[in-house]
């Protein structure tokens, strides 16, 4: 089984997933050895900057009696033009599985040469990881998902995207705010639609904050966009997370945010700080669904 987008689960598989990293999580805090995963070893092959994404994952693979290798891309004679599908092969006959952070393309293609499980740890298409902590922490909060509103204020990236598909896949309203030239994947959208979800684009940040369950944003300047920070910036006036925008939303609304954030750009540092803020609940469950996400995987 390969990750590579939200849309390669079945809401079978999201909930079988939840339900398996409540489990894990309730044991991990008891103190509880888990050893499902003894012998298996994971490689983290990173193009791009991680903290959550690579914490996680190597805290997973340990607590679960697993080995996790961090590879830096430039490393690796992959900085030297060895192609993907070498590396590819060569990393199947070693490791157990592969957590890829780089371009979309490439990772579809070393998962394609791959004869072990691939799975997305971030490209500018998708953040699927990402999208598993954020269900559980709703799941968490909410203890339910069908006919929850939940929206998204600023750009429509790759976390927006994975979003859009998560809510598809468990009965979630997603509503996305953002400025026009901002959207996200129609393509995203599209397949959202065929999995029975309930998508709004707008440009209006109103229409995502009226009556929602839940609030999301992220940085207006991702990686890869540096040289569109002053053009970004002025775009996305208007599209931050701050009181009144909460004040829009239900009064039980929670606040989240994959991390990390810019504060007082997208949201505002007392909102991150704040009553309705689940940011650093989702941000600890990234452990936990990763833990389940490898046992589902490997286990």
């Amino acid at each position: 089984m390969n990750l590579i987008s939200m849309g390669d689960l079945t809401p079978e598989d999201v909930i079988d997933i939840l339900e398996k990293a409540e489990e894990l999580k309730e044991k991990r805090k008891r103190g509880k050895t888990l050893d499902v995963l003894k012998n298996k070893s994971l490689a983290m092959l990173f193009e791009k900057p991680s903290t959550r994404t690579r914490v996680s994952f190597e805290v997973a693979m340990s607590s679960l009696g697993g080995d996790a290798l961090y590879l830096n891309w430039q490393d690796l004679q992959l900085g030297r033009g060895e192609p993907i599908k070498d590396t590819a092969r060569v990393l199947s006959g070693y490791v157990d599985c592969v957590v890829i952070r780089g371009g979309h393309d490439v990772v579809v293609e070393f998962a394609k040469q791959a004869t072990i499980p691939v799975i997305n740890g971030l490209t500018e298409v998708e953040h699927p990881c990402q999208s598993l902590a954020d269900l559980l922490t709703i799941y968490e909060l909410k203890k339910d998902f069908a006919g929850l509103k939940f929206g998204w204020i600023g750009d429509g990236n790759n976390v927006c995207n994975s979003s859009i598909l998560a809510g598809a896949l468990v009965g979630m309203n997603v509503v996305v705010a953002c400025p026009k030239g901002y959207e996200p994947k129609k393509e995203i959208v599209s397949r959202a639609k065929k999995l029975g979800g309930n998508t709004q684009i707008t440009h209006n940040p109103k229409d995502a904050a009226k009556d929602a369950d839940v609030l999301y944003t992220d940085v207006w300047v991702s990686m890869g966009d540096e040289a569109q920070k002053k053009k970004r910036m002025r775009d996305f006036k208007g599209f931050q997370i701050n009181d009144d925008v909460v004040k829009m939303a239900k009064d039980d609304v929670i606040v989240m945010h994959c991390l990390p954030a810019h504060r007082s750009e997208e949201i505002t540092d007392d909102v991150l700080e704040g009553a309705h803020s689940a940011i650093f609940k989702q941000a600890e469950n990234r452990l936990y669904a990763q833990m389940a996400l490898l046992v589902r995987v490997l286990g």
